[in-house]
């Protein structure tokens, strides 16, 4: 399976329960079911708040190694995911 990247928060999507589902219960392709549960996204956040919610998820996967670092990727490269394109 093609790993997709949640365009909401980044998150890789490798097997079918990290999926969203649509309003229907069909999967979403395109958003995790953190940030895509039922159809709607989960919360409305900011952009900023996004970035300060994935920092330790971020961390815990070890590439980077502070807060700062994480903030920075995360900075650069969610404004790239549809979701905050427009944002």
């Amino acid at each position: 399976m093609e790993v997709k990247i949640c365009q909401s928060c980044g998150m890789p999507m490798k097997e079918e329960e990290q999926f969203g589902k649509n309003a229907d219960s069909s999967k979403n392709d395109e958003y995790c079911c953190y940030c895509y549960p039922n159809g709607a996204f989960s919360k409305e956040e900011t952009m900023e708040e996004m970035i300060e919610c994935c920092i330790p998820f971020v961390l815990q996967d070890g590439e980077f190694k502070t807060e700062d670092e994480a903030r920075e990727m995360l900075t650069n490269y969610l404004p790239t995911l549809k979701r905050w394109r427009s944002a």
